[in-house]
């Protein structure tokens, strides 16, 4: 049924003027000329709705009429998702059709407060660095930061390989406004490491318009809480880049001269992250742990749409291109890498002890090495020289071997439980290895028997 009339088109804002009451905020129309044509509504005034174009508007004319389509956009909610890429409106990519079994509208709302589980148990995950520094407990919201080159393809997909393997979960991959290349290689290396089964896979891309990119957040967060309300799962959530997600809001916004703020994020920037971040929890039926790819413009650290996000994280794991270049990977900065789980309460006295000793070792090594540059080893006290080996010992130790990158290194995975972490920090720190030569620490497992 015809519901109105195209009267002015801008990029990808669409004013109609309605003939239907019945029309609301987040309908999906479409043109009846063309159904490739298809708008979300936003706002309604009366006898008009501002719209979004989900898609191009080139090709499109004023005085078409459109038809209601759905009341909202809708994606497969399914096992059917698993080993599938998709677009942001669920629609399949990856050359492969899809025999529908039931759908779900990608915007409805936030789990209550009574059904969230705030006691969910700690989520190792076997790598050393992360367990020890930045553990992560259920449902947590981890900020991942770090630029290209730095291994962070190769985290995320060990990540998804030893959750698997541990707790038998799935993972879900969003793709919000990073580069088509990306995505493709992604896409052939979990096929090649027999991951893609075992996920699924969301894309918005940097070319596609930024309502597609904004959307790719939403579609993928259906699909975790499929897995996590229906399967009783323990699911992994990649958004990569979150930052680019609030960056389409900002265009959308733009376009809809909506009131903008400094550097042109919408007015309404924290409850549209509100929105995403709401949705990431633990239930009593599963969890839903999100690891966030954070895009810092500019370095800017203090810019408002990188201050919103990250004061919504639970902690944050931090790539550094200077670690990646000592050869040490994964190549995390432990001084940066932190989680509101490194508390005496809830990961108990001895972990919390030793992060505090391992932190105090390496920065005092830090200082050693530029006394070393100038002065020379000789010039060290004992203690000092006792800090400065045992700290190499202990840098070299939080490098592992991946499981995901063993036909490229010839080296096999380790998955290491906390429990062996802990004691081998210990005998570093008390000097059970001191006539261990530190090579021996370099991508191993655990080292004591």
């Amino acid at each position: 049924m015809v519901v109105g009339k195209i009267i002015s088109i801008f990029d990808i804002s669409i004013e109609v003027i309605l003939s239907d009451d019945s029309v609301k905020i987040g309908d999906i129309l479409v043109s009846q000329d063309d159904n490739n044509y298809a708008f979300e509504v936003v706002s309604i005034n009366n006898v008009s709705a501002t719209c979004i174009s989900l898609n191009t508007t080139r090709g499109l004319k004023k005085g078409s009429s459109v038809i209601r389509l759905s009341d909202g956009i809708e994606i497969e909610y399914s096992d059917k998702i698993l080993g599938r890429v998709f677009d942001s409106y669920g629609s399949p990519i990856d050359d492969k059709t899809i025999e529908s079994v039931n759908k779900r509208n990608i915007n409805h709302g936030t789990v209550s407060l009574k059904d969230v589980d705030v006691s969910a148990s700690i989520l190792w995950t076997g790598i050393k660095v992360i367990d020890f520094f930045a553990p992560l407990q259920k449902g947590f919201r981890m900020g991942l930061l770090g630029g290209a080159g730095v291994g962070k393809t190769v985290l995320i997909k060990e990540l998804i390989h030893n959750v698997y393997a541990s707790i038998n979960a799935n993972a879900i991959f969003v793709g919000a406004g990073e580069r088509s290349r990306e995505g493709k290689e992604l896409y052939e290396d979990m096929k090649e490491s027999n991951l893609l089964d075992k996920m699924s896979m969301v894309f918005g891309a940097m070319g596609d318009n930024p309502v597609s990119r904004s959307k790719s957040v939403y579609a993928g967060l259906t699909m975790a809480e499929y897995l996590r309300d229906e399967k009783s799962q323990d699911v992994l959530l990649f958004i990569d880049n979150i930052y680019r997600f609030m960056q389409a809001k900002s265009e959308i916004a733009t376009e809809l001269k909506q009131l903008l703020i400094e550097n042109g994020y919408p007015a309404d920037m924290a409850n549209e992250i509100s929105k995403i971040e709401e949705r990431i929890s633990s239930t009593d039926k599963g969890s839903i742990t999100s690891f966030q790819a954070i895009y810092i413009p500019a370095d800017d650290y203090n810019d408002e749409a990188v201050q919103t996000i990250t004061s919504y994280m639970d902690g944050q794991i931090v790539l550094d291109r200077k670690v990646a270049e000592l050869g040490l990977y994964p190549a995390i900065d432990v001084f940066k890498s932190t989680s509101k789980l490194v508390d005496v309460e809830k990961i108990g006295e001895r972990h919390f002890k030793l992060i505090e000793e391992v932190l105090r070792y390496l920065t005092r090594y830090k200082e050693l090495e530029e006394i070393i540059a100038i002065l020379g080893i000789e010039e060290l006290s004992e203690e000092d020289k006792r800090i400065f080996y045992r700290s190499r010992k202990l840098r070299y130790y939080f490098s592992q071997p991946m499981f995901v990158a063993e036909p490229f290194t010839n080296i096999p995975g380790q998955f290491v439980k906390i429990e062996d972490v802990l004691i081998d920090v210990e005998n570093i720190l008390n000097g059970v290895y001191d006539n261990v030569d530190e090579s021996k620490f370099l991508f191993i497992g655990k080292y004591h028997e």
